[in-house]
C-alpha cells in the first residue's frame, strides 16, 4: 500500500489501466534498469483517497485521470510545456523526465497496474474526469490519444498532405486518425498484423498495407507517391519493430543496439525530400544503427519526444465531448487485475485480435 512521501503527493485508487504497447519494451527486456519487484503501468484512472497538505486543486473523492508524465510545473521545461522533459521528476536523467511504471531510467516510480498508486505532484498532473465523461474515453486520454495526436502534430502536417504512419497498434491508430485533424489528404499505414490493418481501415479510416506483401515497403511507398516520397512519415512503432532480420537480431535478439530501428529505416527513407519525420515508438537510451546520412542528403526534419499529455488535454477533452474522437472505440479486451499474466501474454503475442487491453482491479469482488 503506497503512502503520502511528500506534501504535493495524493494517492489514488485505480479503477481502471492499460497494458500500453510500450509496456511490452519492458516485457521484453528492451529497457535497461527495470528492476525486478517494479510495478509497471503509465496509464490509468481513479479516485482520490489521500492527499498530501500542499495539494489545493484535488480533494478526496475526485474521479481523476493522470497523465503519464510526472512533471513538477515549475522547471524550465515544464514552463515551456515539455511536461514529458521535467528535470526535477527525473533529475538523474539527461532526457526523459519521470514516466510511472517505466524503469529506473525514467525515475523508479511504481505504476498503476496495481490497486493504489501514489502520484508525485498531484497539483500538476493529474485531472478530474469531466463530468459526462466516459470512464474509458479518460482512460485513453492518460497516453493512447495524446501521442497518436502528437505524433500528428509533430508531423507538421499540412493540408493535402500524404501521411504515412508506420505501425498499427494503438498509438499508430490515433495517429493516422489525429492526421486527418491536420488537414492529411491521403494516410496510409503499415504493418503486417492483418487484424490490426482492418481495424485502423475502419477507425481511421485509411489505406492500410501488409509489408509482408512487398518486396521493399519504402519503394512500394515511393511507387504510390509519384517516386517522391511522403510529405509525413510518423514511426508509431518503435524498438519492437519487425520486417529486417539484421535489426532484430541485433537489437532485439542480442541487444546490440536499443531494439530493432526497422520502422525508423523505412521512415527516414520513404518519406521525401524536405520532408518531416515523427517518431512516437519507443526506444531505449543507448544507440541505435539509424541512416543519419540518409537524413542528412535528403534535408529531412526529425521530431520526436516523450508526448506532454497536459499540454494536449484542454484540447483533446472537448475533441471528445464534440464527438470528434472516441477514443475508448479502440478498447477489445477487459481484464481483471489478478489476470494481468494472462493479459501480457495475448497482448505480447498478438493473440485473440487483441487491439487494446484494459485491466479492472477488484473486477471479480
Amino acid at each position: 500500500m503506497p503512502e503520502i512521501q511528500h506534501p504535493r503527493d495524493a494517492i489514488v485508487q485505480v479503477t481502471r489501466a492499460c497494458i500500453c504497447g510500450s509496456d511490452l519494451h519492458l516485457y521484453h527486456g528492451m529497457v535497461p534498469d527495470t528492476r525486478v519487484g517494479s510495478t509497471f503501468g503509465h496509464e490509468f484512472i481513479g479516485i482520490v483517497r489521500e492527499v498530501g497538505t500542499a495539494v489545493e486543486n484535488l480533494k478526496v473523492g475526485d474521479k481523476v485521470l493522470v497523465p503519464f508524465n510526472i512533471a513538477c510545473g515549475q522547471c524550465v521545461f515544464c514552463r515551456q510545456g515539455l511536461f514529458a522533459n521535467c528535470h526535477e521528476s527525473n533529475s538523474m536523467s539527461t532526457a526523459v523526465g519521470g514516466i510511472f511504471g517505466y524503469s529506473h531510467i525514467a525515475g523508479g516510480f511504481d505504476g498503476g497496474q496495481a490497486e493504489y498508486v501514489r502520484v508525485p505532484y498531484a497539483d500538476v498532473g493529474p485531472t478530474v474526469i469531466p463530468e459526462g465523461m466516459n470512464d474509458e474515453d479518460a482512460l485513453l486520454l492518460t497516453d493512447v490519444l495524446p501521442t497518436g495526436y502528437q505524433a500528428a502534430e509533430m508531423g507538421g502536417i499540412k493540408t493535402g498532405d500524404t501521411v504515412v504512419v508506420f505501425g498499427a497498434g494503438p498509438v499508430g491508430i490515433m495517429a493516422a486518425r489525429c492526421a486527418w485533424l491536420f488537414g492529411a489528404g491521403r494516410v496510409i499505414v503499415i504493418d503486417h498484423l492483418e487484424y490490426r490493418l482492418e481495424f485502423v481501415k475502419k477507425y481511421a479510416p485509411c489505406e492500410a498495407y501488409n509489408f509482408k506483401s512487398m518486396d521493399d515497403p519504402v519503394v512500394f511507398i515511393k511507387r504510390m507517391t509519384d517516386w517522391l516520397g511522403a510529405d509525413v512519415c510518423i514511426d508509431a512503432v518503435g524498438s519492437d519493430a519487425c520486417g529486417n532480420a539484421m535489426q532484430t537480431i541485433t537489437g532485439k535478439k542480442l541487444l546490440l543496439q536499443a531494439g530493432s530501428a526497422t520502422a525508423l529505416h523505412w521512415a527516414i527513407n520513404s518519406v521525401k525530400k524536405g520532408g518531416i519525420v515523427s517518431i512516437v515508438g519507443v526506444y531505449g537510451p543507448t544507440d541505435n544503427l539509424v541512416p543519419i546520412g540518409n537524413v542528412v542528403n535528403k534535408g529531412i526534419t526529425v521530431r520526436a519526444n516523450q508526448t506532454s499529455v497536459k499540454r494536449l488535454l484542454p484540447r483533446l477533452i472537448e475533441h471528445i465531448q464534440n464527438g470528434i474522437l472516441s477514443p475508448k472505440d479502440i478498447i477489445t479486451h477487459r481484464f481483471a487485475l489478478e489476470d494481468i499474466a494472462e493479459a501480457y501474454h495475448i497482448f505480447s503475442s498478438k493473440l485473440d485480435a487483441c487491439i487494446k487491453p484494459v485491466l479492472v482491479p477488484n473486477a471479480s469482488s
